[in-house]
């Protein structure tokens, strides 16, 4: 139990960090005349960050009871040396990679993880842009099987953590290629693909630390050739309102069960893509974002 509260005045310490490195990066782009930053949007970026951290931290010990009896059931005791850190590093990718992936093709999750995709400026405040429903949408289930092999819950929640840690930096506003390196490690060039709502974007470049699961499954894609990157939720107009950037997707999902004609179709809305609407083969215009399928 101690380890998740730690971990939630870990959570405060760092949003005080990345409110310092988010003035370093809006200091810089202004130094190099870009506009990165829109200020009230980052405002609500913030507004719902504080929120996150409250909630996470008051269902501590809901999200604790799973992570320790699934421990107890474990196959294995696995003694955290060297190797075993390995170990943990990659299955915590590939699970980091499926859980992502899941949040953009099944519905109930997708309405959470929107939020994190509603902005429309890729910046480090977009980091902390979370939905406050991540443990409701079942995120958590799959840091499961790591528990259940036999790596100690606090472990594998530490590996979990050093990866959103290495994720908040990749979505600074930094285009610069880094060679060879963007074969194996997630690059802030591959997580702007990642955000961006072009077609040819979408459904891409899950990674967390590594970049390496994408190429393997089918879903690595590099910036399509001249377009711009387009960021945001299609069919969502862009809102700094924090609560109804919260709500929206969760309003919409809500539309479509009461909308199935049985529960059968309200299961298969639940469990399906966030979207039936067919991809466009053009970019959202800028008030619009996340084109058909997110």
């Amino acid at each position: 139990m101690a380890i998740f509260l730690v971990q939630a005045g870990m959570s405060i310490r760092f949003a005080l960090l990345a409110i310092f490195l988010m003035g370093v990066e809006y200091v810089v782009s202004r130094a190099m005349k870009r506009q990165v930053y829109d200020l009230s949007e980052t405002l609500a970026s913030l507004a719902i960050s504080w929120t996150h951290i409250l909630i996470r931290t008051a269902e501590v010990g809901l999200v604790a009871l799973p992570f320790l009896f699934v421990h107890h059931l474990r196959l294995f005791t696995i003694e955290m040396n060297a190797a075993s850190w390995v170990f943990l590093f990659f299955l915590s990718e590939f699970a980091y990679y499926w859980q992502h992936r899941a949040g953009h093709r099944i519905a109930f999750m997708w309405a959470n993880h929107a939020v994190h995709h509603s902005a429309t400026k890729l910046n480090l405040s977009a980091a902390v842009r979370l939905g406050w429903a991540a443990n409701l949408s079942g995120s958590f289930l799959f840091l499961l099987p790591l528990v259940w092999i036999g790596f100690p819950p606090a472990a594998v929640l530490m590996m979990f953590g050093v990866g959103i840690l290495y994720q908040f930096f990749i979505h600074a506003d930094v285009p610069v290629r880094l060679g060879p390196l963007e074969w194996i490690f997630n690059t802030p060039m591959h997580h702007r693909i990642h955000h961006a709502s072009n077609a040819a974007c979408l459904d891409r470049n899950y990674g967390g630390v590594l970049i390496v699961f994408d190429r393997l499954f089918g879903t690595f894609a590099e910036a399509p050739a001249g377009e711009t990157l387009v960021y945001g939720v299609c069919g969502a107009r862009r809102s700094v309102n924090p609560v109804w950037i919260i709500l929206r997707e969760w309003v919409s999902l809500t539309r479509r069960i009461l909308s199935a004609p049985d529960f059968i179709g309200a299961v298969r809305v639940l469990f399906g893509p966030p979207s039936l609407e067919s991809r466009r083969s053009t970019p959202c215009p800028p008030i619009l974002c996340h084109c058909g399928e997110k």
